[in-house]
């Protein structure tokens, strides 16, 4: 059962973090995109509650003590570190090579015929802290009250 627990509290926590990002957006901009389910980016991170509920759930069930919870432990905080610097960056990066294409265009009249420069790329591939902060805060909260729900605290 405490195997399923962990998947369980870890899909979970995916899915209706995923599920809140649009709400979340409505809520802040009053603009409804069902496509914030399926996207990189927003509030709350879907990978950070999914990781944290993850380590929760392995901390519920063997323990802090154990070695699946620091092995867990230290998974969230790549994961974590990833999607606040390494991703957002990189989104960042996608951003101001665009920009750059543009003033290019603008400045110089110039044309860029090569198909690279007409692909769509998402620009917001990572976090910010508090959408990060926000996936913590899901993935241990939904983990601790299902695991009060089935009776595992």
């Amino acid at each position: 059962m405490s195997h399923m627990f962990l998947l369980c509290a870890a899909l979970l926590a995916n899915i209706t973090a995923q599920i809140l990002k649009p709400v979340f957006l409505y809520m802040r901009t009053k603009k409804f995109d069902i496509r914030e389910t399926i996207a990189c980016g927003g509030f709350p991170s879907s990978h950070t509650a999914t990781v944290i509920a993850l380590t929760t759930a392995v901390a519920i069930t063997d323990g802090i003590d154990s070695n699946i919870f620091a092995v867990t432990c230290i998974f969230s905080f790549i994961v974590i570190y990833d999607a606040v610097n390494v991703r957002y960056y990189a989104g960042k990066n996608i951003q101001l090579t665009k920009q750059l294409i543009s003033d290019l265009e603008d400045m110089d009249k110039l044309e860029f015929s090569d198909p690279i420069y007409f692909e769509k790329i998402k620009s917001v591939l990572g976090h910010r802290l508090a959408e990060a902060i926000g996936g913590i805060v899901w993935g241990f909260s939904l983990t601790v009250i299902l695991a009060l729900m089935i009776g595992l605290l």
